[in-house]
């Protein structure tokens, strides 16, 4: 049992990993235009994605699986049913999470970095660069909540993911069907092992939080 849980533990990492690296990629790029640009729609932008934090899982689930599906626009791709689709739909989940702790560590390094560098002459890119360098730990910070979220979602992970053994099980999908075979021995190992995690992202986060 302890490598069937090991295994499933170490796929859920690794999904979640992934998703987490793909929401940062294009999330802090979207998160620091919005800090350093102002355009009409800017704040309707920003409301959007401060909703879009308590989506349920199901519903962002339900949309990308009619689009990865054989009859949907990206079904050409075959990703339904693939680690890599749930990683594509837990990036899209934590996607606005992530842009609204983004957003708001580089609003409040903006007056003292940004504006600085550029009444010193600096272009907008030398700007922007000097003002991620100097929020580094807390877009960190934002990742691992992003990364926390991941892990823990079940709604995307079954509906794109399929729970298939060996191929697509993670924690969570893992846990409802042994919770409904009755298997309870194995539910709470998994249980154990993700509080596990998710307690140590939390404590890592908390440092990295505090030295920033």
């Amino acid at each position: 049992m302890l490598g069937e849980v090991l295994e499933i533990a170490l796929r859920s990492i690794i999904v979640s990993g992934l998703a987490a690296v793909l929401a940062t990629s294009w999330g802090i790029p979207l998160s620091l235009k919005l800090v350093t640009d102002d355009f009409r729609g800017k704040k309707f932008i920003l409301d959007v994605f401060r909703a879009l934090v308590g989506i349920p899982t199901v519903v962002v689930g339900l949309i990308l699986y009619f689009l990865f599906s054989r009859s949907g626009p990206f079904g050409g791709l075959r990703l339904l049913y693939t680690p890599l689709a749930i990683a594509l739909g837990q990036a899209v989940l934590i996607t606005p999470l992530l842009v609204s702790f983004a957003y708001q560590a580089l609003e409040r390094e903006k007056g003292e970095v940004w504006e600085l560098a550029m009444s010193l002459g600096a272009l907008k890119n030398q700007a922007s660069s000097t003002l991620i360098k100097e929020t580094i730990p807390k877009l960190l910070n934002a990742s691992l909540i992003a990364f926390n979220r991941a892990i823990g979602e079940l709604g995307v992970a079954l509906m794109l993911g399929g729970n298939i053994k060996g191929f697509t099980r993670v924690m969570t999908t893992a846990i409802a069907l042994e919770v409904s075979k009755g298997e309870f021995g194995l539910a709470l190992s998994l249980g154990g092992f993700l509080l596990l995690i998710t307690y140590s992202i939390t404590a890592v986060s908390r440092m990295v939080g505090g030295k920033s």
